[in-house]
């Protein structure tokens, strides 16, 4: 394996070695579970995703763990408004969760552990932190001693002095005085009458957000594991102050690598619920397929913002995704493509002859793209290179006498099946992917499937008639409608781009 990553920690992209020959430990912070996805959420856990199949697809065994946080103060407030009690949204939204990273062609984590089911490993780390000096308890919550931990702020790459704090949105002031230091934070929370609480040394309360992960990724993958990842927000101060209590509780390294996705932006700032300038996942899919929400997400470098932008109609209502729409029209031109080397004739196909080049070497470009940091707009261009080459081998069969070799057609498989397992992309049935396009766009222009079959069978019968004027009359009324009829000897066909 010859995989490099930009290490958050380090400052430089490095060789990813996992400390096990042949085994990489992965652990990414998942969804705090108050509301469904967006697409930022969408861009994120598809980029986790292409890593742990590009890892796979390299005869790496990887343990990828992603959890769930059901247990939060955002979760609470967010319960209170839609009258349910915490458990009972977290649990609807987590599902929810589940069905769009499936939507989205997101296989799921190996191990998903829910902080409600944890409660025990994450008070017997505060016990530890407690007995080792490195945390304190004050009026029923435990806060971490920053000063206790000499290598605070080594992540994020600042001083104490400049970090800001309560940068969680997840304190108040009252939390505050109870601090030794403003720069504390909190690993068990006293909770309020009427709020979810479990027992604990120092009375009941809940879990502070920053010390679930440590618990979890510890059960699961050991005190030191080979890579964390998670949004380029969670620099400061969750990750930080990961570090900071695995490490003063266990006496060693806590991660080897730290992987950080750049954010999916609307009007230049992070898409985010607490802005709310984002887009569910459902919704963008009630109008395009979450597969170009997938591709969408792969078309700039993980690391760097990704703009999102939508249009309004005459009443200031959402109409369009332009990214969004440019994404699934790539998408299209992937299962286009395996609909035309599909529908060569066997008598099209020739025993003897060479492979393009493009075509052969599209697997190895598309793995390398991904050994270098994960770099899914090369791995995208290296696509568009190879579908360009199997669109010309259908066009050569189409030509009088044209012929095209099995070999060729043979490596045109084994490119699309690369293109699937590395970048979950192009691996769905065509006829079922190309049929829910063609419906959707049928029924956003005002028409039905069956509207478009009559008035092509009305332009059948008035060319049979030879009624030209009245089959040019149709093919108009069609083509003023967005729907592009195809013909050909076989018959005609239609879809609309």
């Amino acid at each position: 394996m010859s995989l490099s990553l930009y290490n958050t920690l380090t400052q430089r992209k490095e060789p990813f070695v996992p400390a096990e020959p042949g085994h990489a430990r992965i652990y990414v912070c998942g969804p705090t579970v108050q509301d469904t996805a967006h697409v930022g959420h969408a861009r994120c856990y598809t980029i986790y995703d292409v890593l742990v199949r590009h890892l796979r697809a390299s005869g790496v065994r990887v343990t990828y763990v992603r959890n769930v946080t059901d247990v939060d103060d955002k979760i609470i407030r967010k319960a209170s408004e839609t009258g349910e009690t915490p458990r009972e949204l977290s649990a609807r939204v987590a599902q929810a969760w589940r069905e769009d990273m499936a939507r989205l062609g997101n296989a799921p984590p190996d191990v998903e552990p829910c902080v409600s089911d944890h409660l025990g490993e994450i008070i017997a780390m505060i016990e530890k932190l407690v007995a080792k000096g490195a945390a304190y308890p004050s009026a029923g919550d435990v806060y971490f001693r920053v000063s206790a931990f000499a290598g605070y702020g080594k992540l994020s790459h600042r001083k104490l002095d400049d970090m800001v704090l309560g940068g969680s949105g997840r304190t108040n002031e009252e939390e505050e005085k109870r601090k030794e230091h403003p720069a504390d934070f909190a690993l068990w929370k006293k909770s309020a009458p009427g709020e979810p609480s479990w027992p604990s040394p120092w009375g009941d309360g809940r879990p502070g957000w920053h010390i679930e992960c440590s618990a979890m990724a510890s059960k699961y993958l050991g005190e030191s594991f080979d890579l964390h990842g998670g949004g380029l927000d969670l620099v400061f101060p969750h990750h930080e102050n990961e570090i900071a209590q695995s490490e003063a509780a266990s006496g060693k390294p806590f991660v080897t690598l730290w992987m950080h996705n750049g954010f999916v932006e609307s009007s230049k700032e992070k898409m985010s619920k607490s802005l709310g300038n984002f887009f569910s996942v459902r919704g963008v899919c009630e109008r395009h397929e979450a597969e170009a929400i997938r591709y969408y997400g792969m078309t700039v470098h993980y690391r760097s913002p990704l703009a999102f932008d939508w249009t309004l109609d005459e009443s200031d209502r959402v109409n369009g995704f332009p990214q969004i729409e440019e994404a699934e029209r790539r998408v299209e031109y992937v299962y286009r493509t395996r609909e035309r080397i599909a529908a060569i004739p066997a008598e099209r196909i020739a025993d003897d002859g060479a492979v393009p080049s493009e075509i052969s070497a599209y697997p190895k470009a598309l793995h390398d793209a991904l050994d270098d940091d994960l770099n899914m707009p090369i791995a995208l261009a290296a696509t568009s290179t190879f579908l360009k080459a199997v669109n010309e081998l259908a066009e050569q069969a189409s030509r009088k006498k044209g012929k095209v070799p099995r070999a060729a057609l043979a490596a045109a498989q084994k490119g699309f099946a690369a293109l699937a397992t590395e970048l979950g992309l192009g691996g769905d049935d065509v006829v079922a992917f190309l049929g829910r396009i063609r419906a959707r766009r049928t029924a956003a222009r005002g028409l039905t499937e069956a509207d478009v079959d009559r008035m092509i069978q009305e332009r059948i019968a008035a060319r049979a008639a030879k009624d030209f004027a009245k089959a040019d009359s149709v093919r108009q009324a069609l083509a003023d409608k967005g729907v592009e009829l195809m013909d050909s000897p076989s018959g005609t066909t239609w879809r609309i781009p």
